[in-house]
């Protein structure tokens, strides 16, 4: 059986092979996640279709930034779906303005904090204000949950300080930068296993390129599920 703490980072090049790739997986994934770069090739007609005619929980990762009246419409259009979950940018404007949108629909809003394939040289680049990369993403995740985001965003080595957070109780821990050990890290950079990030306070864990490049996709996705329901797997968080 499927465990929708796994969320499957459907990256894959249209709506047909990403149709083709949830058939072979069955019921061992219940969740996917559904990005930018599948957007032109199908991508919202694809999650339509898998919510709606195979019963699959969906994960719009649109990561929307814009003025505020802007994201309000666009929030307001994807949240008539009642997908599970949507991301936008953790700026409270935004955020403030995407719940806005939302309200009223089964659609929960997630905060971008600081994106897991950034480091620290990166965002010195962009200008970002100097501190520490865990600093930072705890900081801007307690002004998400107050500006009404119902989770975040973060990479796993952030999981347990916004667990922390007292602004964080109920609210959802989305953690992308997932690799099983040994897996190549691709451009993540800041990365947890399965078990480590689900230890760590995660209520799901974002893998990709791990399972759908594996062999047996079906097999991979099984052995995430296994792991996250090891021991070493222990959660502080309440909420499963």
């Amino acid at each position: 059986m499927s465990d929708d703490r796994l969320i499957l980072a459907m990256d894959v090049p249209n709506a047909l092979a990403g149709l083709k790739l949830a058939e072979d997986l069955g019921d061992a994934v219940s969740f996917y996640k559904i990005g930018l770069g599948m957007l032109t090739g199908g991508g919202l007609a694809l999650a339509n279709e898998l919510k709606d005619e195979h019963g699959k929980k969906i994960f719009l990762d649109m990561k929307l930034f814009d003025i505020p009246a802007t994201v309000e419409a666009a929030v307001r259009g994807l949240a008539s779906f009642n997908h599970e979950f949507l991301t936008v940018h953790g700026d409270p404007y935004v955020v403030r303005a995407a719940a806005n949108g939302a309200a009223g629909t089964n659609t929960n809003i997630l905060a971008v904090t600081i994106l897991t394939s950034l480091d620290r040289a990166d965002l010195d680049t962009a200008l970002i204000k100097p501190g520490e990369i865990v600093d930072l993403v705890q900081e801007r995740a307690g002004r998400a949950f107050e500006a009404g985001a119902n989770g975040i965003i973060c990479s796993p080595q952030e999981a347990a300080l916004i667990r922390a957070l007292p602004e964080a109780d109920g609210k959802r821990i989305v953690t992308p930068g997932v690799r099983p050990a040994g897996a190549d890290k691709g451009d993540q950079k800041r990365v947890m296993t399965p078990s480590q990030a689900i230890a760590a306070g995660a209520d799901h864990v974002v893998v990709g390129r791990p399972i759908w490049k594996a062999d047996n996709p079906k097999a991979a996705a099984q052995a995430i599920t296994a792991e996250m329901s090891s021991p070493q797997a222990v959660s502080p968080n309440k909420m499963h």
